[in-house]
């Protein structure tokens, strides 16, 4: 065992001396090392009840003959970190996150690890932990919230429609107390927030990779049956050590091909192209934007979610959850059934096993909701390496849009210009400097999408932006525009009244200027980078890759502009 190094022999006298100090026995100190990874604090409520979440997992391990031992990791909430600085933090604390680990689990020569976590950043940044340590380990999520009531009395909101609620505040379709209405009821419980966003979306990839147990991505957090599962998952880690099954022998390509088709059904977050492709490289393969956008032409969106449509993860939970699409998704071809997953069993002896309740949540494949995927790669001269849309939340008659541009140089300008009144009907929004260097850290753009949608204008104005966007917005929001603007990217280039055409069917992005103009643009660009304080960000903007790479770190030098 890996756990021998620290505790074996006359000379790891003082090692066991230390532990027994914790109160372990001669004969604890003998199990396995499994290391419990708990992402619990008191600001998530994805995260508040991790604690309960960690004890059961322990209580798994403990029974199944290993030493379970506790350590925390940081963890930020997307929703209150949201247009302020604070949203600067959130993707660059996924390095945070699978760094830590890797201290603490080299540190103390650990066997496996079960990874406790829940919401935004936390999942990806332990699953490319787990992939890059490739110790025996699984990853538990504590689970989604239950959707809120709405005026109606049925289950209908979520955080979405609190931001949502800002913009028709604003336009005045909404008073003082229906927005604190709103607010009092959209989120009821402990859990990540009930729509398919971004942490939702992520705890759902984790079961279709395989490194999670079946009812992974969708058991709510306060059903019992949670709690069961963290404690069959304390269990199935004893197993992987037995068995010596490693992240990498689960994480194979095809199964990151699993994991983008349940996404395209599922009409995930955005944030995806980003996650994926992050815990791929860690996994040692190259998941490229192209090739996920190969997979969503070719795969239907069967799951019509929240914030797109009617449906929260409750719904697919009833429905036959994560397992119930793959099911769905095998006989057109989009599913490898062979591959192996943590609990021992294929990906195929999972999925035959769900039940699918409800053809509406899970329709079939000859009755999507749409043929194509839910995300898009969008290219052209205003977006060489790429773009990304989620073109299941964008109405019909924005699939193709054409207008002028209104060019804001961060996210603090644009959302002042929302909420003036300055927008037109018709306009396209460009919000530059946010990208990964650029601001750094990326950030979401869920105020000014929601005051978009929520004013009534997601009818007739887009946005674009070299940051990006959270799981909550619809839209025609296309984000992770690259190369970015600091490092010399066309939209850096554009200029207000410029004229933008988009064509997501066509997957085109596109500054309608010539060549020779944006030549001449080019050589007079002077990069216009935000401003900052912090000794953290200024590291990660020297070391971070752009969006199409994942945003993940570099172990060299910064290189020159792309």
């Amino acid at each position: 065992m890996n756990s021998d190094r620290a505790k074996k022999g006359v000379s790891r006298a003082p090692h066991r001396s230390l532990l027994k100090a914790c109160g372990y026995t001669d004969w604890e100190i003998e199990r396995p090392w499994i290391g419990v990874v708990n992402a619990f604090n008191s600001i998530i409520p994805g995260h508040v009840h991790l604690k309960r979440i960690t004890e059961a997992v322990k209580a798994g391990i403990y029974a199944a003959g290993g030493l379970p031992l506790e350590f925390p990791v940081i963890g930020v909430c997307d929703g209150i970190a949201m247009n302020h600085e604070g949203m600067k933090f959130s993707l660059p604390s996924r390095e945070l996150i699978k760094d830590s680990v890797e201290v603490m689990a080299r540190a103390h020569a650990l066997d496996g690890l079960v990874y406790v976590t829940n919401c935004d950043k936390i999942i990806p940044g332990m699953a490319m932990s787990a992939a890059e340590l490739n110790l025996p380990s699984l990853i538990v999520s504590g689970g989604p919230m239950l959707a809120g009531v709405g005026k109606c009395g049925e289950n209908d909101t979520d955080l979405s429609s609190v931001f949502e609620g800002v913009g028709r505040h604003g336009a005045g379709s909404m008073t003082d107390e229906e927005l604190w209405e709103l607010e009092e009821n959209a989120c009821p419980t402990c859990g990540s927030c009930a729509g398919m966003f971004t942490a939702n979306t992520m705890n759902c990839m984790i079961e279709a990779l395989g490194m999670a147990l079946p009812g992974n991505g969708t058991i709510p957090a306060v059903y019992a049956a949670r709690e069961r599962l963290a404690k069959n998952a304390g269990r199935a880690v004893m197993v992987l050590v037995e068995k010596n099954l490693r992240p990498r022998d689960i994480l194979t390509f095809q199964a990151f091909e699993n994991a983008v088709a349940v996404d395209m059904a599922l009409g995930g977050s955005t944030n995806t192209a980003l996650h994926l492709p992050a815990i791929a490289h860690s996994a040692g393969h190259v998941l490229s934007l192209d090739l996920m956008d190969e997979i969503s032409r070719k795969t239907p969106h069967l799951c019509s979610m929240s914030p797109a449509g009617a449906y929260h993860i409750q719904d697919l939970h009833q429905a036959g959850g994560i397992q119930g699409v793959m099911q769905r998704l095998a006989p057109k071809g989009l599913i490898h059934g062979d591959l192996p997953t943590v609990n021992g069993h294929t990906v195929k002896e999972n999925y035959e096993k769900a039940v699918i309740r409800n053809t509406e949540v899970i329709r079939p494949l000859e009755n999507p909701y749409h043929a194509e995927g839910g995300m898009a790669i969008l290219k052209g001269n205003l977006a060489p390496l790429g773009s990304v849309v989620k073109q299941s939340a964008v109405l019909p008659e924005m699939m193709r849009h054409s207008g002028p541009a209104r060019v804001f140089e961060c996210e603090e300008e644009a959302s002042a210009a929302i909420a003036a009144g300055k927008i037109r009907s018709g306009d396209v929004i460009v919000i530059r400097n946010e990208g990964p260097r650029g601001g750094p850290g990326m950030r979401e753009m869920l105020g000014p999408t929601s005051s978009i949608a929520g004013m009534g204008l997601d009818r007739s104005v887009a946005l674009i932006t070299d940051g990006r966007f959270s799981g909550a917005t619809r839209g025609a929001s296309i984000g992770h525009v690259s190369p970015e603007a600091v490092v010399g990217g066309p939209i850096g280039l554009v200029q207000e009244g410029d004229i933008i055409a988009i064509d997501i069917p066509a997957r085109s992005l596109s500054l309608e200027i010539s060549e020779e103009e944006m030549e001449r643009r080019r050589q007079s660009y002077v990069p216009k980078p935000q401003s900052m304080e912090s000794p953290f960000l200024s590291r990660y903007r020297h070391f971070v890759t752009s969006g199409t790479e994942g945003a993940v770190l570099r172990n060299g030098e910064m290189p020159e502009r792309e």
